[in-house]
């Protein structure tokens, strides 16, 4: 079974995720993690973020990966552990211009879909339902408040021990700006597929929004 869960930055799609992977026995492919990682690639190789070519060459040769260490889920960049310096507000920040460009996109969507093909999967992204997997059983779209969006971003930077200067405000702002760039970019952008169930996570907490996607699981599993 593959289930695709797309939404805005910060809508909670990586965190549902990870739990309905773990509460079905699924495997979780956080493919945001993987643009992240590209971003990250390029900042160490100083490339400029438009540059596609060399960022291709330089993610073919530095390679990404996933592990899985005392049950939480590392991204690698050769042999370094990224997890971290993935989620920092300038990769956030240029991350929407690496994942637009057709040749990262390609290689990227490549990868998931090997990945999907092997396994049951829970995969979040921007267009899982849309583009990587159109024929996935379950699709939700996850969307909130730019303001709820932007307190649990500056949480969760807390909580990561990651250091940042920006106010709610500004984070809101660069959200907002991140979800323009994510639904009018010119492939694949942000948008929910026609027969995704869309969840207003605004005033829900993560309990309440895991509860409604296993339910519309369970929906599926029962006509299956």
């Amino acid at each position: 079974m593959q289930i695709a869960i797309d939404g805005p930055a910060s809508a909670g799609k990586s965190t549902v995720a990870k739990i309905i992977a773990q509460k079905l026995g699924f495997t979780y492919i956080d493919t945001g993690a993987m643009y992240r990682a590209c971003t990250v690639i390029a900042r160490r190789n100083k490339i400029d973020y438009g540059d596609e070519a060399q960022i291709l060459a330089a993610v073919d040769h530095d390679g990404i990966r996933f592990e899985n260490i005392d049950g939480e889920q590392k991204v690698f960049a050769g042999n370094e552990d990224i997890t971290r310096e993935i989620r920092t507000p300038e990769v956030s920040a240029n991350v929407s211009q690496v994942s637009a460009l057709s040749g990262v996109r390609e290689k990227m969507v490549s990868l998931q879909r090997q990945m999907a093909g092997q396994m049951n999967v829970v995969m979040d992204g921007r267009d899982i339902g849309t583009t990587v997997l159109p024929d996935a059983e379950v699709k939700i779209f996850l969307v909130a408040s730019a303001r709820s969006r932007a307190q649990r971003r500056l949480l969760d930077l807390q909580q990561q021990g990651i250091k940042s200067d920006q106010t709610v405000e500004q984070i809101e702002k660069s959200i907002a700006e991140r979800d323009y760039k994510d639904s009018h970019r010119a492939i694949s952008p942000l948008k929910k597929a026609k027969d995704a169930v869309e969840i207003d996570t605004t005033s829900m907490n993560i309990t309440q929004v895991v509860d409604a996607i296993l339910a519309e699981v369970a929906k599926k599993q029962k006509n299956i």
